[in-house]
């Protein structure tokens, strides 16, 4: 008798026990999703340090290792909700230039879409159960660019950081990681090994070229950017600013990507006025062109009375071409484009010898990409871009620190200068 009544005492019904369960259940997801969003803050740290002028190379180095430690040990569920998260916390501001194409509408499905694609490719990382696998896959993904856009570069946390961005860098912190997961005890301190020599001494800085070179400050917003009743102010404020830099004696003046937003090459009495100006000073101006039905996004290059013209080697993906077979490229200009072509790339980059200096030219993204810099043979490059579409928001950052890591890669100076942010001199 005492056994039953103990038995029916400490026994309970089966509901409470699965309502304990769910509870149990319900904790561990909330847990889970904790993992995820603390990986993904983690992992963007950097970006936002960097906007609130609060970097610093110690806690760069930090947060950055936490957070690779983190991709390598959670489960490929966790993995997913990271991807997804850090891809929205890095690019939400994407959505800004389908405003300017009343695409509002199509805002959270693009965010969507972007989400799911990374939330992909860092699952599959987690599908095989093993910590070599996934250290290897994540090494591979640093080559991995999903219709060519190249901007989540899983070396880019450590650019402001006291180690290297290198793919043998990023190669030895996974080692460093891994090691650190795997040793026991004292042994653990051997994952210091491989840090050590991605240690991120300091280089040369490149030497500025021996010219007086201007970075013309243009705020031009994109809503009023191409709205013809301001056209004549935009060219105004531009020849303002050519005007000042004869007046300072500079030897190079460079205004932004479309700094003249019109055909330029169609406009006759503008490119003879900035052929007569190149005569005191070498221009450097973005806008567009045209030639045999194709519109190219150019840099053109007035000197000494002269024009030479550059065009974009690689477009933005979906912003200036649909990375998409023709059939499928022509439903999206139809339906969401009004029919319009894709801009028209050139097969190679160019460079403008200015003054006996050559520079690389580069128009907004192809500054970030590794083709721009395919036979480079010069120390310094100008990177013009409009960064009007995505401001305010954290875009002209993360390209800051995108040139700085390209900057770094190829020993290459870099003078950009944009429409709408902070003109830098990245070395």
């Amino acid at each position: 008798m005492k056994v039953e009544i103990r038995f029916k005492y400490f026994v309970k019904p089966d509901f409470i026990l699965t309502k304990e369960l769910q509870i149990l259940n319900i904790n561990a997801n909330l847990l889970s999703l904790l993992k995820s969003i603390l990986t993904a803050i983690l992992f963007s740290s950097f970006i936002y340090l960097e906007y609130f002028n609060l970097s610093n190379e110690l806690l760069n180095t930090i947060l950055a290792l936490l957070s690779f430690y983190l991709l390598l040990t959670i489960n490929k569920k966790e993995l997913f909700f990271s991807g997804f998260l850090i891809s929205i916390i890095w690019f939400w501001w994407i959505g800004y230039s389908f405003v300017y194409y009343d695409l509002n509408y199509l805002i959270p499905f693009i965010l969507l879409g972007i989400g799911l694609i990374y939330g992909l490719l860092f699952y599959i990382g987690g599908v095989v159960n093993n910590l070599y696998f996934r250290a290897v896959y994540f090494f591979i993904l640093t080559f991995i660019y999903p219709f060519g856009f190249n901007w989540l570069q899983l070396e880019l946390p450590f650019i402001n950081s006291l180690l290297g961005t290198s793919k043998l860098d990023f190669a030895l912190i996974l080692i460093s990681i891994v090691l650190i997961i795997k040793l026991q005890n004292y042994k653990k301190y051997l994952a210091i090994i491989p840090l050590v020599f991605t240690l991120n001494f300091q280089s040369q800085e490149i030497k500025l070229p021996n010219l007086k070179i201007s970075l013309a400050t243009i705020n031009i917003s994109q809503e009023n950017k191409w709205d013809k009743q301001y056209l004549t102010s935009i060219i105004n404020q531009n020849f303002k600013a050519i005007d000042k830099g004869i007046k300072n004696k500079d030897d190079l003046i460079i205004l932004p990507e479309t700094a003249f937003p019109l055909v330029l090459n169609k406009n006759e009495l503008m490119v003879s006025k900035l052929k007569k100006k190149s005569e005191q000073i070498s221009i450097i101006t973005g806008s567009l062109h045209s030639k045999d039905g194709f519109y190219h996004n150019s840099t053109y290059l007035f000197e000494n009375g002269k024009m030479l013209i550059a065009h974009k080697v690689v477009l933005i993906p979906f912003g200036e071409a649909v990375p998409l077979p023709q059939m499928l490229r022509d439903i999206i200009n139809n339906t969401f484009y009004n029919g319009a072509q894709d801009y028209k790339a050139s097969s190679n980059a160019t460079d403008f010898v200015i003054k006996g200096v050559k520079f690389r030219n580069a128009i907004c993204y192809e500054a970030t990409t590794d083709k721009i810099f395919e036979n480079l043979n010069s120390n310094y490059m100008i990177a013009t871009s409009n960064n009007a579409w995505f401001v305010p928001s954290i875009q002209p950052t993360l390209q800051k620190l995108l040139l700085k890591y390209y900057s770094k890669k190829y020993n290459v100076k870099i003078f950009s200068v944009t429409n709408m942010s902070e003109n830098k001199i990245i070395n």
